[in-house]
């Protein structure tokens, strides 16, 4: 992990693999635009900054003012490409940036020095998490500060300013603090490129008295970046290819499983010409559901152990052989690690590195590359998918209510699947919308987020800002907890201000629904708010607003129609009514295991 105050070293960057759907280009590759030089008062770090960040494919930034990043903030307003969006909060502006990067590729956010970065600092390890790379941009202390033992306000009252640093260290690759002009340049754009190469976050403190002072590196427009993309070792592909093609080949059901860090290997195409060549079943791990298309005629829902679609699971774990695509094993993707498989029954392909077996282990092998010269090697085997379609049994529908009965969460997810087209994404919440929203049968060009190897409550709201900034072409369907939404509501303000058109439902069952079913206890249960009469005290008259309030099928209905019709121009807010013990029966299975996992006593000593 690098950190560099004041001068830097200087570190190349070796790849262009920006963590970002397929159908994303960012703009990091060097162009042949020849460097146009600039007026000698405009040749500042202010502007610097901002033309790099429109270089990357960022539009739009997130940002809360404080006195420590105000010029800063001038010079990203006066920038022409740069959309400057103030939000409520800096976690929100945090969790805006990582909605607009799992889109965009790369997403931005700026906040004041200490109380703003420490605030911001949860969405920036949840970005970490998820391999998401995000440039958080610090207004720090004036640079004739450092070293002099003075006490600044919003900081702990000590005259050490690296608290902050010292944070971020842990969930960032790179670090920067610039505070003086001579190497601004280059600290600036290691740490973007950093972030790029390594699809992680980075953190660029600024010192609030540099960014408008001209200086002579910036006196050219800056070219854009040229990265160096990664290269597998061809001698460890060909190697890494011929055992996994002898492993897979003799198998009599294998199957394919894509997991969440197809993402940032770029792999997702590559890993649908290994399905369309091999004929194999194939399923997705719950934090990898929207990379892999379920219109593939092979697709057979989402594996995540006992809480797995329909037939998924019995088939994955009765093959003899498997492909895991970039998975994630952690004790909630492991359903608390009761996952039935067999390490001598796996590849495990990581985005550089391919296990089979116990062994052997191959490194310096790109994913991507892997997986399309394997595409290649393998005999097509359709076994297990027809096993899956022999032992099929459509799903039934949701028991018939009668008029005017409380409305059911599994009927409301019944109809949020018909709202669902290649016009829309899809965004859950921690909490039951996970395993509601897993159900969801995705449409091509459908998207689909959630956090869940962070699993921080909360942060959907700012996702959903962030996420239909980057895409206003497409309406957003954010599925969030009343208990959830009370952690970062404010920022419903913030989307009003940009006009955004999403569509929340607000699922009101009194409280953390999914706390109650791994350990319940009173501190689960919440104040019960007049959800709509809060958005539409927000709303106040400015912007395009509708909010409903529905309790039963025939309610939601025409919440839905006035939704998609008349008020398709317009925020919908729709608040869902539904009991406090009204849960997916997924969620009652996963709490139970989980809790299990959180309860084992200590190993003896």
């Amino acid at each position: 992990m690098d950190t560099n105050i004041g001068s830097l070293d200087s570190c190349k960057p070796t790849s262009n693999d920006v963590c970002c759907p397929a159908n994303v280009t960012v703009s990091t590759i060097q162009g042949s635009v020849s460097p146009i030089i600039i007026n000698s008062s405009e040749a500042t770090l202010g502007r610097h900054l901002a033309r790099r960040l429109v270089q990357i494919g960022i539009s739009d930034v997130f940002s809360v003012p404080g006195d420590f990043n105000l010029t800063l903030l001038d010079h990203l307003i006066a920038e022409p490409g740069l959309n400057l969006i103030g939000c409520c909060n800096e976690l929100n502006a945090g969790y805006a940036a990582d909605g607009f990067a799992r889109s965009r590729g790369v997403g931005a956010c700026v906040v004041t020095f200490t109380v703003g970065g420490l605030s911001v600092l949860n969405a920036i390890a949840g970005a970490y998490s998820e391999n998401l790379p995000l440039i958080c941009i610090v207004g720090g202390p004036n640079s004739n500060d450092y070293g002099t033992n003075r006490i600044l306000h919003h900081t702990i009252g000590l005259p050490d300013f690296s608290q902050e640093l010292r944070c971020f260290q842990t969930v960032t690759c790179y670090q920067a603090v610039v505070n003086n002009l001579e190497d601004a340049h280059e600290m600036i754009d290691t740490a973007i490129s950093t972030a790029l190469k390594e699809s992680k976050p980075v953190y660029i403190s600024i010192s609030c008295n540099l960014p408008a002072i001209p200086h002579p590196t910036f006196a050219r427009e800056p070219v854009p970046f040229s990265l160096s993309p990664k290269l597998s070792n061809k001698i460890g592909l060909e190697a890494a290819v011929e055992a996994a093609a002898e492993f897979l080949n003799k198998a009599v059901k294998p199957v394919l499983v894509g997991g969440p860090k197809l993402r940032v290997a770029k792999a997702c195409e590559a890993f649908v010409e290994l399905a369309d060549a091999s004929g194999y079943a194939v399923a997705v791990m719950p934090s990898g559901k929207g990379l892999v298309p379920e219109h593939h005629p092979h697709f057979i829902g989402t594996y995540w152990g006992a809480v797995s679609t329909a037939f998924c699971a019995e088939i994955v774990e009765s093959a003899d052989a498997y492909l895991f695509a970039g998975p994630i094993y952690n004790d909630y993707s492991s359903v608390g690690y009761s996952l039935l498989l067999k390490k001598e029954k796996a590849i495990i392909v990581q985005p550089d590195r391919v296990v089979i077996g116990n062994g052997p282990a191959f490194g310096c092998v790109l994913m991507k590359d892997f997986l399309r010269e394997l595409a290649k090697r393998l005999k097509h085997n359709n076994t297990a998918y027809e096993n899956y379609h022999r032992i099929f049994v459509p799903e039934g529908q949701p028991l018939k209510a009668a008029p005017k009965d409380p409305l059911r969460v599994n009927v409301l997810f019944q109809h949020i699947q018909k709202m669902l087209s290649s016009d829309s994404a899809v965004i859950a919440e921690t909490g039951d919308s996970w395993f509601n929203c897993q159900k969801l049968k995705l449409p091509a060009g459908c998207g689909y987020e959630f956090q869940m190897q962070y699993g921080s409550i909360g942060w959907s709201v700012g996702a959903t800002l962030g996420y239909a900034q980057a895409v206003p072409e497409k309406r957003v369907i954010a599925c969030i907890g009343d208990g959830s939404f009370q952690v970062t509501a404010q920022d419903v303000s913030t989307m009003l201000r940009c006009g955004q058109k999403t569509v929340i439902f607000l699922i009101n069952n009194g409280g953390y629904t999914i706390e109650v079913e791994i350990h319940d206890g009173p501190y689960n249960v919440i104040k019960n708010w007049n959800y709509t009469a809060l958005v539409d005290a927000i709303h106040n008259g400015e912007g395009k607003c509708w909010t409903a309030k529905v309790f039963c099928e025939e309610e939601l209905i025409e919440a839905i129609e006035t939704a998609t019709g008349a008020k398709k121009d317009c925020l919908c807010f729709i608040e869902v009514i539904v009991h406090k013990d009204d849960t997916s029966k997924e969620l009652l299975e996963w709490g139970s295991r989980v809790s299990a996992a959180n309860s084992r006593p200590p190993n003896p000593q």
